[in-house]
């Protein structure tokens, strides 16, 4: 008689494999944009996103995601529209305001400002003064801003300071 072999370890530890890679797709999935976080009030729990104020190495104060990724407009837009599509938005991947979702400002951040406009991919982007804002792909880390000052995609780019205006360099002489 043949003894079978008992493969529910092997099974169990896949299926724990599974689940892992399923949940890192969902976090690279929700990679460098907004941060939404829940809040409670008396109505139940709604999704906000957050943005902030850091600090960052040769440019200031800035605005970053909820989870500190720097904040870049596009010149193209020009305050009015969501111009950056397609393979732009790859690129420079705009801040979505998923439905029903709040926006959040920290310390720092003029929430009077913060608005959204509608992405012709679907759904809304987060607007700052009037800019949608975008993250970069380039900026692999928090307080990155690699895309600062860059002709690319059509346009140049600029992150954002907390006044709104974009940092936009002086001409070099």
């Amino acid at each position: 008689m043949q003894r079978r072999k008992n493969n529910r370890g092997a099974v169990h530890m896949a299926g724990k494999a599974c689940i892992a890679l399923a949940a890192a797709a969902g976090l690279l999935a929700s990679g460098c944009g907004g941060s939404a976080a829940t809040s409670s009030s008396g109505q139940g729990t709604r999704a906000k996103v957050m943005i902030k104020v850091r600090a960052v190495h040769g440019l200031g104060k800035v605005l970053v995601t909820g989870k500190g990724y720097v904040l870049y407009m596009f010149e193209p837009d020009g305050r009015r529209a969501v111009t950056c599509t397609g393979a732009c938005a790859g690129t420079w991947p705009p801040v979505k305001l998923p439905t029903g979702a709040a926006t959040g400002a920290e310390q720092g951040v003029e929430s009077s400002l913060l608005g959204s406009d509608p992405d012709p991919a679907g759904g809304r982007v987060l607007t700052y003064n009037g800019w949608p804002l975008y993250t970069y792909s380039g900026d692999v880390e928090p307080g990155q801003a690699t895309g600062q000052a860059i002709d690319l995609n059509g346009g140049e780019w600029y992150v954002i300071r907390p006044s709104g205006q974009p940092l936009i360099p002086s001409p070099q002489s």
